[in-house]
């Protein structure tokens, strides 16, 4: 039952309000027997993961008319009886994120019917035959076709794309000279300054997924993912203390050579296999975002869209190396938030009272609710994104090859972990800036409903929309290059990365006499090239799949992929007694329970990480007990051993 009378020719359709699929119910009249009957104007809504309703705000007229869910969060309102004694014509968008309806009044020549259905067809509706009049039905179907005002690029538009494109050639050009072995091409030489390891660093985790999928996150919710994000302050001191040290003392390429190292070569490549896997899903993931935003902006077919993204990024990589890869992802670094920086302050010029009206109006929506301070690990509470944020981020920063390769750039480990500070003190403020600038486009819709179109068919293209509809010449260009940015700084590190795991991990093991520079680096830049294709492959395949949150969809991958890796790294340098035999059980049990969890939904999906994780430290540690102890020395390989001074 609803907190409402009951009712006869109630209208309603299911749609998502941001954070799951509800229904909708508008309308209706009630039972009155032979004498007069009265139309209702309330509105409901029922969660179903909640089990509750909430009446909402407004007057919805629209009994015996129809109701048809449209786009990623509108539902579309035909006609129906408001109440008087004339038929009602109006289309109305109710809008379930900013709660908003707006009016559209329909030409007097059209009689919209009641009782009736709607169908989608293609770029638009198909209302079929109803009631026009009491009593009186028509033949006549009705087809109606969005429009959109998209501005599309102008000639200074793609000026200052080409400007950014023509940089980061360059850049790829003039650091190609510096590539004569594998190892300037994987480890730069020891030669890139700390500061801009620390920009690559922040680049390389800021992603296409921060510049659209955050905004479009805290858009649809609220800000309880920011503490999420923000994680990587907590995992500093396990990072700089426990990690870099192992990494530079050994002197690796790659952090799976420490995993031979301490267990057997069969755990170093099972570990890097998942980690060039979970690569090309995270190529997929990073590719098809900005590919949304150029197919919004340009009208470009979204297949062509990615195909290009991925050619333009291969291109640099593999002329210039991590040393390109490194000062290109600086550059994008300060494009990137330049973009968003311009964003958030057209938006609230655009508004009112400024930034006064984001903070008073989303406020009072709690917009910047952090989450439930309740411990439900089903849910985003508060416990959960700190339970969560705080072990995937040591398994990003500590056992992530993108990441971990940077600390191996710098000529000293002091620089290493000065690039690591300098990534930390960025996340945060840049953080709170991504989550602004959605809860500034919610705060922009709710007061100019009218501006967001239904043609708004994904939930992470409500940045695109945004851009192409509001902003000027020029700025439309930065903002697009702050696009490619997002995207190109972390696929150039996935690609590169990917590779150096292939080279150094497998091929090396299969070919043990491949030793020469020049051949290893020619291997290195055939399966830089290999992995970005099939990396382009898989954001193809992506591109066709109906997908609600590419957030949420990477959150998966790096948990089911990765979760493990974190507690098997902490198992071989904080346990003595840890083996194979150990290890191997653990990367099982992890990927075990990492299903089970996955399919069960005991848990919230920010936690897989953390639970594959934990179930591998665990598993690993208690198998290790029951097998016979090695009688192999391994104390310089875990916080016991003596450790060289820092320099």
């Amino acid at each position: 039952p609803w907190p409402g009378p009951a009712r006869a020719f109630a209208v309603a359709a299911s749609q998502s309000d941001g954070f799951d699929n509800c229904f909708y119910l508008f309308s209706g009249r009630d039972f009155s027997g032979d004498s007069p009957w009265t139309v209702h104007k309330d509105g409901y809504r029922y969660n179903p993961r909640l089990g509750s309703w909430d009446r909402l705000e407004g007057e919805f007229p629209v009994m015996a008319g129809t109701a048809a869910p449209f786009g990623t969060n509108h539902i579309l309102l035909i006609g129906g009886r408001n109440g008087t004694n004339s038929d009602d014509r109006m289309l109305r968008l109710y809008h379930t994120i900013t709660e908003t309806l707006t009016e559209v009044p329909v030409s007097d020549e059209i009689d919209l019917p009641v009782t009736t259905n709607v169908l989608p067809d293609d770029d638009g509706i198909l209302i079929t035959s109803g009631e026009i009049r009491p009593g009186v039905r028509t033949p006549v179907l009705l087809r109606g076709t969005l429009q959109s005002t998209i501005h599309r690029l102008t000639g200074l538009d793609i000026g200052v794309i080409t400007l950014y494109f023509l940089s980061l050639a360059l850049i790829g050009w003039y650091f190609s000279k510096n590539q004569k072995t594998s190892d300037d091409y994987f480890k730069g030489g020891g030669r890139i300054p700390w500061f801009i390891v620390g920009l690559s660093i922040f680049g390389t985790a800021l992603s296409a997924i921060t510049f659209m999928a955050i905004p479009a996150k805290a858009y649809a919710t609220d800000w309880s993912y920011l503490l999420f994000n923000s994680g990587i302050v907590l995992a500093v001191p396990v990072i700089v203390l426990l990690f870099i040290p192992f990494y530079r003392r050994l002197n690796v390429t790659t952090a799976y050579e420490y995993l031979e190292a301490r267990f057997n070569p069969l755990v170093r490549i099972l570990c890097s296999i998942a980690f060039i896997l979970f690569q090309i899903g995270r190529m997929g993931v990073v590719l098809l975002l900005p590919s949304i935003a150029l197919n919004v902006v340009t009208g470009f077919d979204i297949f062509f869209c990615i195909t290009l993204m991925g050619i333009l990024s291969l291109a640099y990589t593999l002329m210039g190396g991590i040393e390109a890869v490194a000062w290109t992802e600086a550059l994008q670094v300060v494009v990137l938030l330049g973009a968003a920086v311009t964003v958030l302050v057209i938006v609230c010029l655009q508004l009112p009272e400024d930034l006064g009206t984001i903070v008073a109006t989303a406020s009072e929506a709690g917009k910047f609710n952090l989450g439930s301070t309740a411990f439900d690990l089903r849910q985003p509470t508060v416990w959960t994104v700190l339970i969560a944020t705080f072990f995937t981020n040591i398994t990003t920063y500590g056992t992530d090859q993108t990441i971990v390769q940077r600390y191996l750039t710098t000529a000293t480990e002091r620089e290493a972990r000065k690039g690591v500070y300098v990534n930390a003190a960025l996340t945060i403020p840049a953080t709170i800036l991504f989550f602004l600038v959605g809860t500034a486009l919610w705060a922009f819709y709710r007061h100019y409903p009218a501006e967001l179109s239904m043609a708004v068919r994904d939930s992470d293209a409500i940045l695109p929309w945004y851009i192409s509809t509001q902003l000027p010449s020029g700025v439309l260009g930065l903002i697009i290059a702050g696009l490619f940015a997002a995207a190109m700084s972390t696929l150039s590190s996935s690609m590169n990365s990917a590779a150096t795991a292939f080279v150094t991990d497998i091929h090396r093991k299969l070919s043990p006499a491949a030793r020469d520079g020049r051949a290893l680096l020619r291997t290195a830049r055939l399966s830089t090239l290999v992995l970005g294709l099939v990396g382009v492959g898989f954001a193809l395949m992506m591109a066709s799949w109906e997908i609600k949150s590419l957030w949420d969809e990477f959150s998966k991958i790096l948990g089911i992929l990765l979760g493990g890796l974190g507690g098997l790294f902490l198992l071989g340098l904080t346990t003595r007694r840890a083996n194979t035999f150990g290890a191997l059980c653990g990367i099982v049990a992890s990927i075990v329970v990492q299903i089970l969890v996955a399919r069960s939904g005991y848990v919230n999906l920010l936690l897989y990480s953390t639970t594959g994780f934990l179930s591998c430290f665990i598993v690993g540690y208690l198998a290790s007990l029951c097998a016979p102890r090695s009688d192999r020395d391994t104390d310089s390989l875990t916080i016991y051993g003596k450790r060289k001074p820092r320099t």
